[in-house]
């Protein structure tokens, strides 16, 4: 039995999929106000719903007993990185559960300085009660959803045929599309052997190897965009944030900048690949996924 936590978002419901193609006996626990549309698509998958107060520990613990594995797939700010999390790890650990995954699922921050992103730091922060518990925890670093190359995360602009970074183009950045990861946290979660962290990307591009892939797929030459080097991404990011009103968003402009910092400055690159951890899993690279796009 696996209990998760956060299986209505876009992550935590894949994750879920993934589990229930292994043939688990699985639990989402979810707040009395969910969507009952996304309720309804989870119980068609033969999951079983818990509605509870995710800041209650008795409900909490009641619905994580008997579970091996607990996972969490929560996003947010603090009220739920740290504050909702928290009651999650603390429910985990009186219900007597082995194991623990937490909502990480994003760059390796663990050589990022504290204080430069803020969204990582609230993980970073989390790790602090996670390192202080008796339970065994396995943390996910994936690096960037590769999804996000399609819109939101702003490199490849599609109408001007340029790639757009900072600093050098030679460095290269990991991405791994959300499928992939929802498929190896189904695997952790069933591996009770799995270490304190794993680390894994579909793919690792420089934007010189970016340009050179999108234009083998669209037959149109894509060119470089430079603005600047990082520390001029740094500055924008202090005068952009300084002059945002949406401080309490999950991901302001700024934010996304921050990410992109961390990404093109090498320090959230990995020190090595846990990718064939589990050799079933077929890893999904960015042409691949343009490649599928156009189909």
């Amino acid at each position: 039995m696996i209990v998760i936590a956060g299986a209505t978002g876009n992550l935590g419901g894949r994750i879920s999929k993934s589990l229930i193609k292994k043939g688990v006996n699985l639990t989402a626990i979810v707040r009395h106000e969910s969507n009952p549309q996304a309720l309804s698509q989870l119980e068609s998958l033969g999951i079983k719903i818990v509605k509870i107060n995710m800041l209650n520990l008795q409900e909490v613990t009641e619905a994580c007993k008997g579970a091996t594995c607990v996972i969490s797939a929560l996003s947010g700010l603090r009220p739920v990185i740290i504050e909702t999390q928290k009651v999650l790890l603390d429910a985990a650990i009186k219900a007597q559960v082995p194991r623990f995954i937490p909502s990480d699922f994003s760059l390796d921050f663990t050589n990022l300085t504290p204080g430069t992103n803020r969204n990582l730091d609230l993980r970073r922060e989390f790790h602090s009660h996670l390192e202080n518990s008796t339970i065994s925890a396995t943390t996910i670093f994936n690096g960037a959803f590769m999804e996000l190359l399609k819109e939101e995360m702003p490199m490849i602009l599609f109408k001007k045929k340029r790639i757009f970074y900072w600093g050098n183009k030679h460095q290269t950045l990991d991405f791994t599309t959300m499928d992939n990861v929802a498929e190896f946290t189904a695997c952790v979660a069933l591996d009770d052997s799995s270490p304190r962290y794993l680390k894994v990307a579909g793919d690792r591009l420089s934007p010189i190897q970016m340009a050179d892939i999108m234009s083998e797929l669209s037959n149109h030459k894509f060119k470089l965009l430079r603005p600047g080097g990082v520390g001029l991404l740094n500055i924008l990011i202090k005068v952009t944030r300084f002059l945002s009103s949406g401080k309490n968003k999950l991901y302001p402009a700024w934010q996304g900048m921050q990410y992109m910092r961390d990404m093109m400055q090498g320090k959230a690159r990995m020190d090595h690949y846990d990718n064939g951890r589990y050799p079933e899993i077929k890893w999904t690279s960015v042409k691949e996924m343009f490649s599928k796009g156009r189909n």
